[in-house]
C-alpha cells in the first residue's frame, strides 16, 4: 500500500509534526511514468483521453459458491443443487439464484463468465488483482497488479485523483486486504489505499497534520499547512530535484476532487439509498458490507479515477456460525442492491461504455454440500460478473458439467478477463511492454492470451 503523508516526527525541519521526507513520499509516488506528451500521444491512439476509460474490481474474499450465485444446477441430486431455485431475468434463457431479483430486472447490463478454469486455489486476492498465480515466476520486484498497468500505460486523467485507488481494508486474514502492488514497475504506481482497518475511518496513511480525508474541505486549514510546507522547501536548495512530483503531489492535496468523491454527503440521497445501508462490523477475518463503497468507486472514477479496486465482505462459509445457506439469505439481498445500483448509476450516467466492471472470488465452492450444508474450497470452477466498457452484455459466457465441477464448454482464464479489461481501456495488451530491470520487456499477459471474444 502506497503511504501518502508519512510517519510523525520531532525532529526540526518537520511540518507539524510530519517529516518532510514522509510528506515527500507522495511527491515520488503518488503519480509519474510517462511524459505527459506520451500521456496524450498514447490516449490520442487509444481514444482514452477524451473519455476516461476506467475499471471497477470488486473483490469478494474467500470464494463466494459459484453453484448457489450464478451457475444453479436445479436438476442435479439434492446434494448438489442446494436450497435455491433459479429465476428468469430480462434476458431470455439467462437464470441465476432468486435471491438476486434487481440484477434479474438489469441482467441485460452485465454478463456472466461460468466458465473460469484455472483459480490458483489460495485463499487470498492476489489472482483476482494481477491475472497470476503466486507461484508463477517473475520478474524482480514482482508481478504487477491490473491498477499498476493502469496507471503505467494509460497514466492519470486528472492531475488531482491518483490513477490506481484502492478502497480494499485490512482484512484478519491479510491476504484479503492486500490491492498488491505495482511489482516492477515502481512505487509510483502502487495503490492509493483510501481505507484502513476501521470500517469508517479512512487509511492512517491518508492524514497531513491531523487533517483526515473527512476534514479536506476544510481548506484554509489544509492551505494554511502547505503554505508551511512551501516555506520550508523553498529554504532546501536539496528539494529541487523533486519538484517535479511534490507538485503533483501538492495537485492532489490541494484540489477537492478526491475528498469530494468520498464524500457522499455530496451525492444525492436517494441515488445513495439505492445502494443499501452498509454494516460497519468487518466479517470476521473479512472485510465490512460496506455497500455505500460501491457508490464512492463509481463516484472516484467520475473523479479521475482509472483503477478502483475494493474488497467486500467475506464469503468463506464452511460450517458454524458461517453456514453457506442462513449467510446467503443474509448476503446475497445485499449484494444484489448494491451490484445492480452501481450498474443502473453507469448506465443513467452514460459511463457504461467507458467504466468495466468485474466482480469475483478467488475460488468456486465444492458441487457437493458437506456434513454442515455448507460448501468447501473448489478452484475447478469459478464464476465472475463483468459489466460495461462497452461489452456485449446481456449473455452467458461458458458452462460447467451437469454437477458444476469443472467447465465443459469455453473454459476461461483470469487472464483473458485482465485481457478483456485492458482492452476496454484502449490498451494494447501485447504491444504496450515495459522493460523490467533486467531489460525484459513485459507485457501485462502472457504471449498468446487474448480478450474474450464474445464480450468485444
Amino acid at each position: 500500500m502506497l503511504t501518502i503523508f508519512g510517519r510523525s516526527s520531532t525532529s526540526p525541519g518537520s511540518c507539524d509534526n510530519i517529516s518532510r521526507r514522509g510528506f515527500l513520499q507522495v511527491g515520488g509516488a503518488a503519480m509519474g511514468g510517462l511524459a505527459l506528451p506520451q500521456i496524450l500521444e498514447m490516449e490520442a491512439l487509444a481514444g482514452v483521453g477524451s473519455s476516461h476509460k476506467a475499471i471497477i474490481n470488486i473483490y469478494l474474499p474467500g470464494g463466494p459458491s459459484h453453484l448457489d450465485m450464478w451457475d444453479l444446477k436445479p436438476n442435479a441430486p439434492s446434494e448438489i443443487r442446494g436450497e435455491f431455485s433459479p429465476t428468469s431475468t430480462n434476458v431470455p434463457g439467462m437464470q441465476f439464484c432468486e435471491l438476486f431479483p434487481r440484477l434479474a430486472q438489469n441482467a441485460d447490463k452485465f454478463a456472466i463468465i461460468r466458465s473460469l478454469s484455472d483459480s490458483d486455489g489460495g485463499h487470498d486476492c492476489y489472482q483476482c488483482m494481477t491475472g497470476r498465480k503466486k507461484r508463477d515466476r517473475g520478474p524482480n520486484g514482482g508481478w504487477p497488479s491490473a491498477g499498476g498497468w493502469v496507471s503505467r500505460l494509460a497514466g492519470p486523467a486528472n492531475e488531482a485523483v491518483p490513477p490506481n485507488v484502492a478502497l480494499m481494508y485490512q482484512t484478519g486474514n491479510r491476504t484479503w486486504g492486500e490491492p498488491a502492488s505495482a511489482g516492477f514497475l515502481g512505487a509510483m504506481h502502487n495503490p492509493f489505499n483510501m481505507v484502513g482497518r476501521k470500517a469508517r475511518e479512512k487509511s492512517d496513511n491518508m492524514v497531513l497534520q491531523g487533517i483526515t480525508l473527512e476534514r479536506l474541505q476544510d481548506r484554509d486549514r489544509l492551505r494554511g499547512a502547505l503554505d508551511q510546507f512551501r516555506r520550508d522547501t523553498d529554504v532546501a536548495a536539496s528539494m529541487k530535484s523533486v519538484d517535479a512530483y511534490t507538485s503533483q503531489a501538492l495537485g492532489i492535496l490541494t484540489d477537492s476532487k478526491l475528498g469530494d468523491a468520498l464524500d457522499l454527503s455530496k451525492e444525492d440521497p436517494k441515488v445513495v439509498a439505492r445502494y443499501g445501508t452498509s454494516d460497519v462490523k468487518f466479517q470476521r477475518d473479512g472485510a465490512p458490507k460496506m455497500v455505500e463503497n460501491f457508490c464512492i468507486a463509481r463516484r472516484l472514477v467520475e473523479a479521475g479515477a482509472r483503477y478502483v479496486a475494493l474488497n467486500y465482505s467475506r464469503w468463506d462459509w464452511h460450517g458454524g456460525d458461517g453456514m453457506n445457506y442462513p449467510r446467503s439469505r443474509q448476503e446475497f439481498p445485499l449484494l444484489d442492491k448494491a451490484l445492480s445500483a452501481l450498474l443502473m448509476d453507469l448506465h443513467e450516467r452514460g459511463l457504461d461504455k467507458d467504466v468495466s466492471v468485474v466482480m469475483w472470488g478467488e475460488f468456486g465452492r465444492t458441487p457437493k454440500i458437506n456434513v454442515r450444508n455448507s460448501r468447501d474450497h473448489w478452484p475447478r470452477a469459478n464464476a465472475a460478473i463483468v459489466a460495461g466498457g462497452g461489452m456485449q452484455t446481456g449473455q452467458v459466457i461458458g458452462e460447467t458439467n451437469r454437477f458444476g465441477e469443472e467447465p465443459d464448454r469455453r473454459p476461461v482464464k483470469f487472464q483473458e478477463v485482465f485481457a478483456t479489461l485492458y482492452h476496454n481501456m484502449g490498451l494494447d495488451a501485447h504491444r504496450d511492454r515495459i522493460f523490467d530491470g533486467s531489460g525484459t520487456p513485459r507485457y501485462p499477459v502472457d504471449s498468446g492470451v487474448e480478450p474474450i471474444r464474445e464480450l468485444i
